[in-house]
């Protein structure tokens, strides 16, 4: 048996899919590319799929990861483009790495977010942060199945960055997926780095948070993607999860 680490990307339209939804896609789409899968005993088996903190519903995200378990051995690049071509266009398939030693899931310590705020003034976004990254609790409210619970989303977060629109490189890295018409008023863009809690600290908290400490309230709902997951340094970079994986494989 072998185990395969993927990273993919969800993007457009699907980014309002369920993580149900994807997972779905995802298995028709292994059948069709004839990935030869391992299944689990029982009376139900199923394909050895793990999902790795999926995005919420409404996310986008360049930094998914999966794992599959195979029967027979397979050039993982080569599975990557055959997935990729199976998939609908929004989901992508980006990388395919064997899996070394270690868990995978103990790697995703953060996500980086990249949220836009057309109609939010850079200025604004920067005030706004400067007061919430001074507090030292935020409690913001979250509608959950059991109700409305209140949650303290200032300890998870790390570190806030604010860029402007219009000085953005969309060939950068945190310009990937930004499609700004000529007409559209520069507004500010949050890259926020927040740590992977016990109950999860997403996008929205965030910006429910600025809502409290400054009153911010974008004029149109944001859009957020994540733009990477990983492991934290003493400098609050994040170190690519498969990293140790390619590294394995190379020796």
């Amino acid at each position: 048996m072998q185990k395969l680490r993927l990273r993919y990307a969800k993007r457009g339209r699907l980014r309002f899919t369920s993580h149900r939804d994807v997972a779905r896609q995802f298995e028709r789409a292994l059948r069709r590319a004839g990935v030869p899968m391992a299944y689990s005993q029982g009376f139900s088996p199923h394909p050895k799929i793990s999902w790795i903190g999926a995005a919420p519903t409404g996310v986008a995200s360049e930094a998914e990861y999966v794992e599959i378990s195979v029967v027979e051995r397979v050039d993982p690049a080569k599975l990557a483009a055959a997935l990729d071509a199976a998939l609908p266009p929004g989901l992508d398939v980006l990388e395919s790495v064997t899996a070394g030693p270690g868990g995978l899931a103990e790697r995703m310590e953060a996500s980086r977010w990249r949220i836009e705020l057309v109609g939010v003034a850079t200025a604004d976004l920067r005030a706004a942060v400067t007061s919430l990254m001074a507090a030292e609790h935020v409690e913001v409210e979250r509608l959950t199945k059991d109700g409305r619970k209140l949650i303290d989303a200032r300890p998870a977060v790390i570190a806030l960055d604010v860029l402007d629109s219009a000085d953005v490189d969309r060939d950068s890295p945190v310009g990937v997926g930004i499609d700004m018409s000529a007409d559209t008023p520069a507004y500010g863009i949050l890259v926020a780095v927040v740590r992977q809690t016990t109950p999860a600290v997403r996008p929205d908290d965030v910006l429910s948070a600025l809502r409290v400490v400054a009153a911010l309230e974008p004029p149109v709902p944001a859009k957020a993607t994540r733009m990477a997951q990983g492991r934290l340094d003493d400098d609050g970079v994040l170190s690519d999860p498969l990293a140790l994986d390619r590294a394995a494989t190379a020796g």
